[in-house]
């Protein structure tokens, strides 16, 4: 029996997928449930497993876009699973068989000795540049030996000088190749909607600073037992960031909110995505109903999250949606940054590194640990008012969390 296999629907709105790689070549035998293929979606890359046991015919390339519902392979499921290879014994025995040969040409080169190559004719005047063309690599700073004269004899003309080119340092003989790769249907829907960002909304960013003196204090008094408490799971400064965002979403209800042609669509609950770093590139899962998490909660939710990310398994579900995004470039070193909104959300904050400065407190300068927070936002529907304050309401609850995110009661507000 012939099973034809079908590309199944990743998402409602995915219409086609791109085969990015096949895991088994035209002819194998494959297992039902076996990873056979990798497509690419935009959103998402996902795993196609075979639907029966069989030998597989593909009909698809790489790089090929499929619609969803056509079919990519067919599995021959009536063929029997092919019993292990022999081992090619007669390809152990070649070596000794060439033997003899390789004796032979060994002893070719005593037999007959190619003659010496003739010495290549010189003339005095091969490699000396005219007056005219002296002058002008004197000015280029070119050595004549760089230049192969086309003059008489090899002599370099005022055309050869003006020709040459300087190599300014460059070095010579190292590699020059270059790679010619297809983006990924995920890495290209990226690209689209990260420039449709940029053209279609009026982005601007705002900028402020957070000491992180008060969450650093909490985190070292507290880190050891929540990890105790809480099977191993860390207590990270996402869990702070993502609470004071919930925070000051209810405080500005129209950083929470997109545009939908002459509408405004308002949310009453904050859906948070987190930019997380995944095999294929960026990826943004969303944390659902943060405003109702714990510490705890976002901390889990997150790195389940996270692992799903790096192991591949993310799905479309994971990463629909979403009202506000949080994403941090200082794991990766960043100072500062303009982040792009994502689409069709209104606002995504910039978290950075977190660097220690000396600042003035109370008078007197003190260093302490301070990280810039960024704040992209469109304009359309945020006014300035309502940016700044918002900023500024993130920056207030991460400079006492103590009071504006765990009720004054630190160890409560993390379930010790």
């Amino acid at each position: 029996m012939i099973l034809e296999m079908k590309v199944p629907s990743p998402g409602e709105s995915i219409k086609e997928v791109e085969i990015a790689t096949w895991l088994v070549k035209d002819g194998d035998y494959v297992e039902k449930d076996q990873a056979i293929a990798e497509v690419d979606s935009d959103k998402a890359t996902l795993e196609l497993p075979a639907e029966a046991s069989g030998t597989i015919t593909l009909k698809a390339e790489e790089g090929d876009a499929v619609a969803v519902g056509a079919v990519v392979c067919l599995i021959d499921t009536s063929a029997a699973k092919p019993s292990g290879s022999a081992p090619a014994a007669p390809a152990a025995e070649a070596p000794k068989a060439e033997a003899p040969k390789a004796e032979v040409k060994a002893e070719a080169p005593k037999a007959a000795p190619a003659p010496a190559a003739a010495p290549a004719p010189t003339s005095y005047a091969a490699g000396t540049p005219s007056p005219a063309a002296r002058k002008i690599l004197d000015e280029k700073n070119i050595a004549p030996a760089t230049i192969s004269g086309t003059g008489k004899d090899g002599r370099i003309t005022k055309e050869d000088a003006v020709n040459a080119v300087p190599s300014m340092g460059t070095p010579t003989g190292g590699n020059r190749g270059s790679e010619r790769t297809k983006l990924s249907m995920l890495r290209r829907k990226v690209a689209e909607r990260l420039v449709a960002a940029k053209n279609e909304t009026a982005m601007l960013t705002t900028f402020n600073e957070v000491n992180m003196t008060p969450i650093n204090l909490i985190r070292n008094e507290y880190k050891d037992a929540f990890k105790a408490k809480h099977g191993g799971l860390g207590l990270g400064y996402m869990s702070f960031f993502t609470k004071a965002v919930t925070r000051a979403l209810e405080l500005y209800p129209d950083v929470n909110s997109m545009m939908d042609g002459d509408y405004k669509v308002a949310y009453d609950f904050a859906d948070i995505s987190i930019a997380v770093s995944g095999p294929k590139g960026l990826m943004v899962p969303v944390v659902r109903n943060a405003e109702n998490l714990s510490f705890r909660g976002i901390e889990a939710e997150i790195k389940r999250l996270a692992l799903r990310a790096r192991d591949g398994q993310i799905t479309v579900d994971d990463m629909t949606g979403g009202t506000f995004t949080i994403t941090n470039g200082g794991v990766f070193g960043s100072m500062l940054s303009t982040p792009i909104i994502n689409p069709p959300q209104s606002g995504i904050l910039g978290m950075h590194n977190i660097i220690e400065r000396p600042i003035a407190v109370n008078g007197k300068v003190e260093i302490h640990p301070m990280m810039y927070v960024a704040l992209s936002y469109d304009h359309r529907i945020i006014d300035g008012r309502e940016s700044v304050g918002f900023l500024v309401a993130v920056k207030e609850a991460l400079e006492n969390p103590l009071e504006l995110l765990m009720n004054g009661d630190a160890k409560r507000a993390l379930e010790l």
